[in-house]
């Protein structure tokens, strides 16, 4: 399987962007400080991301990038697809000529399917999902249980009810 530094990174490049573009236009410099990804890289992926619209570029003073489409609407998919990442785990990159004799392995179905169901789980995740689990995380969140109000403390599972 080959999900590379280049996909794993512009994934959370994106659930950063998402985090702070309340704030306005986010900076590759400001992703580059908090997620320690070289700032040269970061311009490669979100020039791959802007041509795959899922990002929007404001230039001058105060610029930066902007989610181009609702958070809802990027899946994990879209991102790894627009930076040009492949998920393939066969040994062939999906052309049958696995075997010596060009043929398919015994095992090509196997690798196929995964695909599948790979491309799938990360079609299915949206970018919105990440960033409110990572709002979940830093205790920011209100979430309902039980339709009663819940805070989610610092430590991971700890759950503070608070009164109706």
């Amino acid at each position: 399987m080959r999900l590379t530094t280049k996909g794993r990174f512009a994934v959370t490049a994106m659930i950063d962007l998402a985090l702070r573009q309340h704030e306005g236009p986010v900076t590759l410099a400001g992703i580059s400080e908090r997620q320690k990804i070289s700032l040269s890289y970061l311009e490669q992926l979100f020039g791959k991301l802007r041509r795959g619209n899922l990002v929007s570029s404001v230039r001058g003073p105060g610029g930066g990038y902007c989610l181009a489409r609702e958070l809802e609407a990027v899946s994990v998919a879209d991102i790894i697809h627009a930076v040009d990442e492949v998920l393939d785990a066969t040994q062939c990159g999906g052309r049958g000529n696995c075997a010596e004799d060009d043929q398919m392995c015994m095992t090509h179905n196997l690798w196929t399917n995964l695909n599948v169901r790979m491309y799938e789980y990360l079609a299915s995740v949206s970018l919105g999902s990440l960033v409110s689990e990572q709002r979940g995380k830093a205790g920011d969140t209100v979430v309902l249980h039980d339709q009663r109000p819940v805070r989610r403390s610092m430590r991971r599972g700890a759950e503070l009810h608070e009164p109706a």
